[in-house]
């Protein structure tokens, strides 16, 4: 094994900066807010895949930030790169992260000590799992991290995970500090994660500080959660959408001058609009000013051997207890445990509805259901090798249990939504001057029952039964069962819809029969505007289900729209 890092490592100052996932259609856009208020961040920190061939094709912004990299620099904090886990990463794959940090000039990887993926399959909504806190988890965690530093040219910096459950003896800061004695690695502190630890403990939020090395925190992450209780317990939900805790901005206020190593506070704040990540940003920039500062000198660790994984820290146990394979009376932490399977149960469950929002809900509409799904063979075998993807996992299980618990509604529902991305299997023409076409993301379907009661009914569903959790505190899914009778009565005639791609997945729309037979005849070609009944028209502009063609040969939509539902 060849070291690849220099005798000593600069770690320049980067200052405030603000995370992305370089993605045209996520806000805030880091470039158009830095153009529209310069001097609010100065750099970005982005996740991407490990290989730099990849992140070109699936980072719509990867261009934007290459062509401005000098005068924006930006930090690389890669897609699910394992720091624990049963198996230790491909080094092909360590060989291509370190020529995509190379080639941006982040002067540092950073990532959460967790395990993220099982043979390149990253858990859903990328829910890492967290490692032990004892010594079993630290001798596994330090091979993971000496195995990856090995390989990287420049230092991995390692990050303290977002935890729920407590498992092992340790406080989250001594398992960090013990895994930096342990590699000689330096530190990215972690604010929110912090606070999960504290919360899921019982302990205040600056529990542990005073015996923490902060001298070796060079970078520190901020950004927003929601904190939920269960019985006595209270947990911290990392969930960068939501806005930043109070309690947050305080801690980072205290620990800043006592983290003398620091190049970077980056500001996580994914899904935020631009004029509220701008509110963050600003009060962050009092904290973290704009100027110069000499960079960082740091000896790399001596020595890069790794040794090998012990597998004592159990990771496979750990992830049955976070996927409700086993139940949460029998292993350590129930409470947190349950909190924890509760988090994972529903990013698995809107992750399917993006394919599956019907058969989801008539199949795994429960908190029980969703558990016997992740608890399945077919799930398990997504993890161990099996090639195929979530939705597709989802299509076996729901057949399998079709086949033993025959329900011919939700047999008609699941082939529904195997059909519906077959619509877009043929491109639609567009439409010339004075003519009127499809949008570019709606097709016309067909299906030989019609199933419009219950594309109606869902819909109605989920809005009547958030609306009384919210009043109650009661999600009371009961209400599925008029689902379930719906789909056991279908229309007997054939059906005619539209099918709108969403980034992910698909929506099922019901139209009017005249809407529904002129998406049809455009799936084929173009129509002149004035063959079309105005009503249609209307209708079709309305729902943003088709488009005209301008004069100028520019399609443009010509009447204000709505969203559907």
């Amino acid at each position: 094994m060849t070291q690849a890092v220099s005798d000593a490592w600069t770690l320049p100052w980067r200052g405030l900066g603000l995370s992305s996932n370089l993605s045209t259609s996520d806000v805030p856009q880091p470039y158009r807010l830095l153009d529209s208020a310069p001097g609010f961040f100065d750099f970005v920190e982005y996740s991407a895949p490990l290989s730099l061939d990849e992140a070109r094709t699936q980072a719509s912004l990867f261009s934007e930030m290459w062509s401005r990299r000098t005068d924006v620099p930006v930090l690389f904090h890669p897609v699910h790169l394992n720091l624990w886990g049963p198996e230790l990463e491909p080094v092909s794959a360590l060989k291509a992260l370190d020529a995509h940090a190379r080639a941006v000039g982040s002067p540092w990887v950073g990532n959460d000590v967790g395990w993220w993926h099982s043979r390149s399959q990253p858990f859903p909504g990328y829910l890492y799992i967290s490692p032990p806190f004892n010594d079993a988890g630290l001798a596994d965690c330090a091979a993971h991290a000496l195995h990856v530093q090995s390989h990287l040219s420049m230092p991995l910096v390692l990050e303290n995970p977002a935890v729920m459950t407590r498992r092992g003896q340790w406080h989250v800061l001594d398992f960090m500090a013990k895994l930096h004695a342990r590699t000689g690695l330096p530190l990215l502190l972690d604010l929110g994660h912090l606070f999960s630890h504290q919360l899921s403990s019982g302990l205040p939020l600056d529990a542990g500080l005073d015996g923490f090395p902060l001298e070796q925190v060079v970078e520190i992450h901020i950004a927003g959660g929601v904190v939920s209780r269960r019985g006595a317990r209270a947990f911290y939900v990392d969930d960068h959408s939501q806005p930043v805790r109070e309690e947050l901005f305080h801690l980072l206020e205290s620990v800043l001058p006592r983290c003398p190593s620091l190049r970077a506070v980056t500001f996580e704040g994914d899904g935020h609009p631009p004029e509220v990540a701008q509110l963050s940003l600003k009060r962050l920039r009092r904290m973290v000013p704009q100027g110069a500062r000499p960079p960082l000198h740091l000896r790399p660790p001596e020595s890069l051997a790794v040794p090998p994984l012990t597998g004592d820290s159990r990771p496979w146990e750990l992830f049955d207890a976070g996927h409700a394979v086993v139940s949460a009376e029998k292993v350590e932490d129930p409470e947190g445990t349950l909190a924890d399977q509760d988090f994972r149960l529903a990013v698995v469950a809107e992750t399917l509805d993006k394919d599956w929002p019907l058969s989801r809900l008539l199949l795994a509409g429960t908190r029980e259901q969703l558990a016997t799904f992740t608890a399945s063979k077919e799930y398990r075998n997504l993890f161990e090798g099996g090639g195929r993807s979530l939705t597709q996992v989802f299509s076996a299980w729901a057949m399998r249990r079709l086949r033993e618990q025959p329900d011919d509604g939700a047999s008609a529902v699941l082939s529904l939504e195997m059909l519906v991305p077959t619509a877009f299997m043929k491109a639609a023409p567009p439409p010339a001057p004075g003519q009127v076409g499809l949008m570019d993301d709606v097709r016309p379907a067909s299906f030989p029952v019609n199933l419009s009661e219950l594309v109606f009914a869902a819909r109605t569903v989920r809005r009547h039964l958030t609306a009384r959790a919210w009043a109650c505190g009661d999600l009371d899914l009961s209400g599925l069962e008029a689902l379930a009778q719906v789909a056991r009565r279908p229309g007997s005639e054939p059906w005619s819809f539209a099918v709108r791609r969403k980034a992910p997945g698909h929506e099922v729309l019901n139209v009017s029969r005249g809407l529904a037979e002129l998406l049809r005849e455009l799936g084929s070609r173009p129509r002149p505007v004035e063959s079309v009944p105005p009503e249609v028209l209307a209708e079709g502009l309305w729902h943003r289900l088709i488009r005209l063609g301008d004069t100028s040969g520019v399609d443009r939509p010509l009447a204000q729209v709505r969203p559907v539902g």
